[in-house]
């Protein structure tokens, strides 16, 4: 188990060669800023053509999970399609990666058939929705005080902006906070009334009878508050803060994917449904220590996987209480996910193990690993990773990649060679 080994190890060669020979693997792995860079507008994201064969290598043992989306014009099927030439298909070849999109209700195989499962009509035509009104909404703000941009600027940045993602449409303020960098105090007024429109559609929701089906994702954010609602990062003069504001549907939380895909998998190597053949995001349990027992319940130990979750969105920020003790808000959309592969590592007595991939050199700025500050302070490395983690974190980072996705990709490649000669599944 990696878990006998120091956590925030930057040892890939040894990574390697335990997940290269392990008799069952499943790694479970976000996208954005982890096979490809973070960048300001979506639409340019790229994907290199030998991880997309390497995921394909990986049939059977390798799935995605991300709060993206796998189609729609800012889906990642586009940009798995930009990366073959015609006649070449990734469809009729399997090369779409397989997984969960949405959040964990966007569910696709590698033949690019992608289904909803537990989502009703009412709710995707609510959603169809979405993108057109927050385009009416951030063309009136940003034509108005305090911002008052150029006319014709404006539709090219709203463009960038609304995602209208299909089961998750999305405000992206990544090219604004580029452009309001001179006024910060603007980019804080943007991201406090774009929670505000979210929360006018989470409104408008409950009087069309859809009270408890969607709820607002930030990312990165700063955890949950006592209501449970997530915690809106904010902006100050060194870090973008929550960025992306997802109108989202009600049980589309990455830890509960990782069930899902677990179902899919048992299935997949034993024909047998633990969790039912119809299991989906939005009938699972949405307490983390419910969905820790419903595996411990229903999933056969024995076969458990070596379990590998990779992300790069984790948060931790130091919170002054009144009466003047630190808190810890800690939170991140990958946090989740993470945390629960490494319980189900420990509850199940099976490998585990959790990677974190620093996306901070792309475009979006947001908290990165300082490698030097790694090495000096091996004992005690929360100063290094400070903004991602600190010293009483329960979520244990056991491996880093400090290079970014270029660095993951090339392991991923290696690590789908390895296994092709090796056969494992």
């Amino acid at each position: 188990m990696m878990s006998e080994h120091p956590a925030f190890s930057r040892d890939h060669a040894a990574l390697l060669h335990t997940l290269a020979q392990a008799p069952r693997l499943l790694l479970i792995q976000d996208l954005d800023g982890v096979c490809m860079g973070l960048v300001r507008d979506p639409l340019t994201r790229q994907l290199d053509r030998g991880y997309i064969q390497a995921a394909r290598q990986l049939d059977g043992s390798f799935y995605v999970l991300t709060n993206g989306e796998h189609i729609g014009s800012r889906g990642v099927n586009a940009i798995v399609e930009q990366a073959f030439v015609p006649p070449e298909h990734p469809r009729e070849q399997g090369f779409y990666l397989p997984g969960l999109a949405a959040g964990g209700v966007q569910l696709q195989d590698r033949h690019g058939r992608v289904s909803h499962p537990g989502v009703s009509e009412a709710e995707l035509r609510f959603l169809a929705g979405v993108p057109v009104r927050a385009t009416r909404f951030l063309t009136s703000l940003l034509a108005n005080a305090p911002f008052h941009l150029d006319p014709h600027e404006i539709p090219a940045l709203v463009g960038t902006t609304v995602l209208d993602n299909p089961a998750s449409p999305t405000l992206n303020l990544n090219a604004l906070h580029a452009r309001l960098a001179p006024a910060p105090e603007r980019y804080g007024h943007l991201q406090q009334a774009a929670g505000d429109f979210m929360q006018e559609l989470l409104d408008e929701a409950r009087a069309e009878g859809l009270g408890d089906a969607f709820f607002v994702h930030y990312a990165p954010n700063l955890g949950r508050d006592g209501q449970g609602q997530e915690r809106m990062k904010p902006a100050d003069t060194q870090q973008a803060g929550t960025t992306d504001f997802q109108f989202m549907l009600k049980g589309a939380v990455k830890e509960v994917g990782v069930l899902v895909i677990l179902n899919h998998y048992y299935h997949r190597h034993t024909g047998h449904w633990p969790l039912g053949e119809h299991f989906n995001a939005r009938q699972a349990p949405r307490d983390p220590h419910a969905l820790l027992q419903l595996a411990r319940t229903c999933l056969d130990p024995a076969l458990m996987p070596h379990l590998v979750g990779v992300g790069d969105t984790v948060a931790s920020a130091p919170h002054i209480d009144e009466d003047g003790t630190t808190a810890w808000l800690r939170g991140g959309s990958d946090r989740g996910f993470l945390l629960l592969v490494q319980q189900l590592g420990q509850a199940m007595g099976s490998p585990a193990t959790t990677v974190y991939i620093d996306s901070s050199g792309g475009e979006v700025r947001r908290p990165g690993i300082d490698p030097a500050a790694l090495e000096r302070a091996s004992d005690a490395p929360w100063d290094a990773l400070a903004g991602i983690t600190d010293a009483d974190d329960p979520l244990r980072l056991d491996v880093l990649f400090t290079g970014g996705h270029g660095e993951y990709v090339a392991f991923f490649r290696e690590l789908a060679q390895r296994r092709s000669v090796h056969g494992g599944g």
